[in-house]
């Protein structure tokens, strides 16, 4: 919601930078202008432009790193710092607009919801690559949390300051804070909503290595669903390993008609991979119902 309906109070606007300077310089007077009850809080995150001379120009809170720390760094330094309930997080390369602050804050308010994200459609996407990366991302964060996840790596997000703090630890200092804040709040049972954006173009070259990165993404997605629900990764494999384990057997029946040692170490580990799994979903179970005990308290 806008300033005009008073709605701005305890908001804080989060922007990461860096070497942001060219599209700062357009964004900040907008935002002051459009929501000037707001804190517009901007972490400079070791840029080598003129970003730290420009914050003082627009009379911009920031937060300076004394060297680049990573993206996710810099979320988890401005959520720490923020002084509102509402936090939003937006990108600095000029492809999030105020607007699009403006209606996400709208249903945000009016849902009552934990955590909004600005889903950008395909042509939003940077390149045909990254975008066909980003569905299968999708595709998995939506299978290992058992909701349908729209946008998996948005960096524009509305979210309630409480509970983004809950996970700070859990957030990586690189470029995948929205995958594991998305998958995080999901398994939590906080309630997580899109809002489709058209964003524009970036201004500048993306800080992003497609190759590094989306094998982070990756690796975070299973980190997080098996931190939240370790037998969606565990049980499929176990089920792999026996009937690989089966196959082998009848094979050999067939050719040999004995039992091998092969099917009996695929269907030791297959047992085993199961067994792992149960329990770790046991020690979760009991981590959450200490975390959400400690909260009534």
């Amino acid at each position: 919601m806008t300033d005009k309906e008073g709605t701005s109070a305890g908001l804080s606007i989060v922007i990461p930078a860096l070497n942001e300077a060219a599209s700062l310089r357009e964004l900040l007077p907008e935002l002051k202008q459009r929501f000037p009850s707001a804190e517009i809080l901007v972490v400079d995150d070791g840029s080598t432009d003129d970003t730290a001379t420009l914050r003082k120009e627009l009379d911009v809170r920031c937060i300076r790193h004394p060297y680049n720390m990573g993206n996710g760094a810099a979320v988890k330094d401005g959520a720490r710092h923020a002084r509102g309930e509402t936090l939003v997080f937006m990108d600095a390369d000029g492809q999030h607009l105020p607007e699009h602050v403006e209606h996400l804050l709208e249903r945000f308010h009016t849902e009552d919801l934990d955590m909004l994200v600005g889903a950008r459609n395909s042509a939003g996407q940077a390149g045909l690559l990254r975008g066909l990366g980003n569905r299968i991302f999708n595709l998995l964060a939506s299978w290992m949390t058992g909701h349908r996840v729209l946008d998996l790596t948005s960096g524009l997000r509305v979210v309630r300051a409480d509970r983004f703090r809950e996970f700070l630890h859990l957030l990586p200092n690189g470029f995948s804070y929205p995958t594991t804040s998305t998958m995080a709040f999901f398994r939590s049972g906080y309630s997580v909503a899109y809002e489709p954006v058209d964003v524009r173009a970036r201004t500048g070259t993306s800080h992003l290595n497609i190759w590094r990165e989306g094998l982070r993404f990756l690796l975070i997605i299973f980190k997080i669903g098996t931190l939240y629900s370790p037998l969606k990764l565990f049980a499929p494999l176990s089920l792999v390993l026996f009937v690989a384990a089966s196959v082998w057997y009848a094979y050999t029946l067939l050719t040999e008609g004995r039992f091998t040692n092969m099917s009996a170490l695929l269907y030791t580990t297959s047992l085993l991979t199961f067994m792992i799994g149960l329990v770790s979903e046991q020690i979760t179970t009991l981590m959450f119902a200490h975390r959400n005990y400690e909260r009534r308290d």
